[in-house]
């Protein structure tokens, strides 16, 4: 289509989770304990490493990243979301949109490149625990987060360059409750068939492959666990099983959103709601709450306030 034949869409309709007014009213309050729930937990934990010098580790200092990602990445949109709840007209600029894209891609990303360096962590402490203080030393740990922005940064401006171009001529309601790339890109007024196979070799592929590196470095753990002590190995299985369920919960809903990101099927807000605002709670449960260390060092900062 010819850009001089069109009028550009300056902003956004979102047609959020329900139309029915008392079930917003319910989503309201619902949604505002869960976001409070994840921002003063993974508040508390990050400031539970930072002040005890016993978590100075490598796998508290990953955990620490990790919280503080979770965080940004419920943030991107929860609150927009809760305050649509009250609002008659939900509507976000055209910027807005492009901004809740590349955020949510930034800390996606990120966080599944953190969540394989926290797997490579375990890896190395297990498989290798004669030479695990050499391997994961301050400089790799460092390194390993940083990675992890740069590559969710990178992975962001891949997915926006090509999206934010596009010509949006009419239709402008996004049915979620932010602005999800795969909705956003079928309101284009142009053939987006190209846009689609980059999106899916890039979202999708990376998605997939994180997770079955997961997966494997898991197995891995649990073998080499299983042949050194029949002891441990219920304790182990316990904890990765735990880990397991917190990255399918993560993993599982954007591959399938961005793995088949053009088929029109109801769950696809069910599915992000889950990786946006689910797992970000669910992360400290599993990967902090229930280590002794940090427990015990939360009580003592706890003692000391």
């Amino acid at each position: 289509m010819d850009q001089q034949n069109y009028s550009r869409v300056t902003e956004f309709v979102l047609l959020g989770l329900s139309s029915s007014r008392e079930l917003q009213l319910f989503y309201f309050a619902f949604f505002t304990l869960f976001y409070l729930s994840i921002v003063l937990g993974n508040l508390f934990i990050l400031l539970t490493v930072i002040s005890d010098p016993v978590l100075h580790t490598p796998m508290y200092f990953l955990l620490s990243n990790l919280s503080f990602l979770d965080v940004c990445l419920s943030t991107f949109a929860t609150p927009k979301m809760i305050f649509d709840f009250l609002m008659e007209h939900k509507t976000i600029s055209f910027e807005g949109c492009m901004a809740q894209i590349f955020f949510l891609h930034v800390f996606a990303g990120g966080e599944m490149m953190l969540l394989v360096a926290m797997a490579y962590d375990r890896y190395v402490a297990i498989c290798r625990p004669l030479h695990y203080a050499a391997i994961m030393n301050t400089h790799k740990c460092i390194v390993l987060v940083v990675g992890s922005w740069l590559t969710g940064v990178l992975h962001s401006i891949s997915q926006l360059v090509f999206t934010i171009n596009l010509p949006f001529c009419g239709p402008n309601k996004v049915d979620s409750f932010f602005c999800d790339l795969p909705l956003v890109i079928k309101l284009a007024c142009t053939d987006t068939y190209i846009l689609q196979v980059l999106m899916l070799s890039d979202s999708g592929l990376m998605a997939m492959i994180s997770f079955f590196l997961l997966l494997i470095s898991y197995t891995v753990i649990l073998v080499t666990v299983r042949r050194h002590s029949l002891a441990g190995m219920a304790k182990a299985q316990a904890t990765l099983s735990a880990h397991v369920t917190v990255v399918t919960l993560f993993f599982g809903p954007c591959i399938f959103i961005y793995a088949w990101p053009f088929s029109d099927l109801p769950v696809d807000k069910l599915l992000s709601i889950f990786y946006t605002v689910f797992t970000p709670l669910l992360n400290p449960l599993i990967y902090t709450l229930r280590n002794k260390e940090v427990i015990s060092a939360m009580r003592k900062l706890r003692s000391r306030r």
